[in-house]
Formats: structure tokens, sequence, C-alpha cells
């Protein structure tokens, strides 16, 4: 009988859902669960981080103490109430057209980028380079989720894509409105979240999943992760963020100074969730 096939799912969040995510997986391997042994891991916007610097062969422990250090000064980004506002208008507009409400926020995306309104893509690539351990693909299986701003069509990138990984993950955290989309072979691509906040339906075909997502329920026709993993036949364990967890993250998800107390938070969360996750992971 051939091994079941284990995936960790990892979602959105912003800058404080990768500390708090690193956190949980901190909390879960000090306590025997190492969800960095996946077969697959998926990562979407905050997730492509995370399962890239996972994959990277970092140790948990030290991708924990990195969350800790003091951010370097520079402004804070924000999604502000009228980048929520166009995402708003969107929805409204696209009727749960799912392609085109993504359309719809491509043109936040590209506009906010081509007036200037946020950084340039070179800035960005650099600051997701400093973010992630290697800008090498792993050598097991990463999935890393982005949407075409132009077309609306959902895209996934793998070692086999011929795209750089900082490339690809600046795609998938490219948050419309705030940050640029990134340019890929003549395509402009945002933040994989805009079709959903995991896309656990990636990892369909395991056997055994956890998902942990630092913003869990989807928006119009952006689907949640609950609906996602309702379709899912393998065993399925779903984490994200309690009381103390969302009062440690804050309102605004894009703060670094909030990067240390998430991670904290997370790591403390990760005794409460243990059983149940524990019980996915061993079959």
């Amino acid at each position: 009988m051939s091994a079941q096939r284990t995936a960790l799912v990892l979602g959105g969040g912003g800058i404080t859902g990768i500390a708090w995510e690193i956190g949980v997986l901190a909390g879960l391997a000090e306590a025997g669960v190492d969800l960095g042994t996946a077969d697959l891991v998926v990562g979407t916007s905050a997730g492509s981080v995370v399962g890239a610097a996972l994959r990277s062969g970092t140790p948990v422990e030290a991708l924990f103490a990195g969350q800790l250090e003091p951010p370097a000064p520079a402004p804070v980004a924000r999604l502000g109430r009228a980048t929520l506002a166009r995402y708003g208008l969107a929805m409204v507009l696209a009727r749960q057209d799912d392609a085109a409400f993504r359309r719809r926020v491509g043109r936040v995306a590209r506009t906010a980028a081509d007036r200037g309104r946020t950084p340039s893509e070179a800035e960005r690539r650099a600051a997701i380079a400093a973010a992630l351990h290697s800008s090498a693909w792993p050598e097991r299986p990463l999935v890393v989720t982005a949407v075409d701003a132009d077309s609306g069509e959902f895209t996934t990138f793998t070692r086999s894509s011929g795209v750089e990984l900082v490339a690809a993950v600046g795609a998938s955290c490219a948050v419309p409105g705030v940050y640029p989309p990134v340019t890929i072979d003549g395509h402009r691509y945002m933040d994989g979240g805009m079709r959903s906040p995991a896309n656990a339906d990636l990892a369909a075909r395991c056997d055994r999943v956890v998902v942990i997502a630092p913003l869990p329920r989807g928006a119009g026709p952006m689907t949640g992760v609950d609906a996602q993993v309702a379709g899912l036949a393998g065993r399925v364990a779903v984490v994200s963020p309690d009381r103390a967890s969302r009062a440690a993250i804050g309102r605004n998800v894009l703060d670094p100074a909030a990067r240390g107390p998430a991670a904290r938070a997370g790591r403390a969360q990760a005794a409460a969730v243990l059983e149940r996750v524990a019980q996915v992971w061993a079959g």
C-alpha cells in the first residue's frame, strides 16, 4: 500500500499572518508534529512566503526567531478604506462572476501601481527577496498561487514553471492597491488571495491536509476555507486565529511592529490545536 499523501496549506494574512503561521508551525514542531514534512505545500500570499521559507530547509525555530527581531525602519503599508471600497464595488459589479471580479480588482491593482500609489516593482522585489531564506525553488513540491491582473485567470507557479521564486512569491503577495502587480513574461500578476484566502482545493488529491489560515473567511466571489475543505475527500484540520491571536495580530495585518506578538500568539495557540492536528497528520 502506498503512503498517504500529506499537504500543508498556508493562507494569506499579511505581514502578521506570516508571523502567526510561523508561530503555529514552531509550536506544533516543538510538540512533535512537524508539518514541514508535508508531501505538498500550497502557499497563498503570506503563505507563499512561509511555504518557501519552510521548504528552504531553514529550521522552524530560526524562522520563529526572525519574527521576533525588531523590524527595519520603513513606512507602514495599510489596506485603506478607499481600497476596500473598490474591492466591494468590484464584488457588486461582478455579480458573483469570479473572473469578472478578479479582472475588476486587477484594474484597481494596475491603476494604483501605474499612478505611483504603490512601491515600484523593483522596490517590492527587493523586499520579497529579503524575506525569503533562499531565492531557489525547493526540491520538494511547493505551489505558489497568483491571479493574472488583466484576465482574472487563477495561476499556480511551481519549480517547473520556469519562473523565479522571488517573482512567484512577489506576485502571490501583490495585494491590489497596496503593492504593484508583478510582471512575469509580459503578464502582470497579483495576490492569489483574490481567488480564495487559502486555495485549499489545490490539496484535493491528498489524504491528509492541514490548513493554517490567518484569514479563513471568504467574501463574495472569494471562496472561504470552510467551503473549500468541505469538498476535500481526505482528513482535514483547519487552524485559524483564536481570540488571543486575533488581538495580537491587530487591525493592520501589514504592520511589521505586530510580528512579534503575532508569532508568540501563534505559538501559544499551537497547544490548543495540537491534538486535532496530530490526529489528521498521523493518519
